[in-house]
């Protein structure tokens, strides 16, 4: 399945575009934008774990991702930051599964920082 580069989240997670079957699911990773000088992710634990997003969700049967840059430093720190206050992320990298519960859609699990470089944690979690 596809890596998604150029997605626009919604407002929040309520308003992602989701089958009703029970069954599917979506991951977004949350990601440090681009320092415009280095045009590289401005925090280094994206940069380590883009590697390991590329490469679990380029496998022909990986569910599809969509990447969605924070914005820049102060950006991200601010406690209004929209993906802090509406998406309920904290942390970046955060890769998070949504899926519908009773037909609602929810997070049903989220890999930050660390967690994501963790192969065997991160090949369970996309199970």
């Amino acid at each position: 399945m596809p890596i998604i580069r150029d997605f626009t989240p919604p407002a929040s997670a309520q308003l992602l575009d989701l089958p009703e079957t029970s069954n599917a699911k979506f991951f977004i990773v949350f990601v440090s934008s681009d320092d415009p000088v280095t045009k590289q992710p401005w925090c280094p634990d994206v940069r380590a774990a883009l590697p390991h997003i590329d490469a679990a969700f380029s496998a022909e049967t990986a569910p599809t991702v969509a990447i969605v840059p924070v914005g820049q430093k102060p950006e991200w720190r601010d406690p209004k930051n929209v993906y802090r206050a509406n998406w309920n992320i904290q942390n970046v990298p955060a890769l998070v599964r949504f899926e519908r519960v009773d037909k609602e859609i929810s997070a049903t699990g989220k890999l930050i920082e660390g967690e994501i470089l963790d192969k065997a944690k991160l090949e369970s979690f996309l199970a």
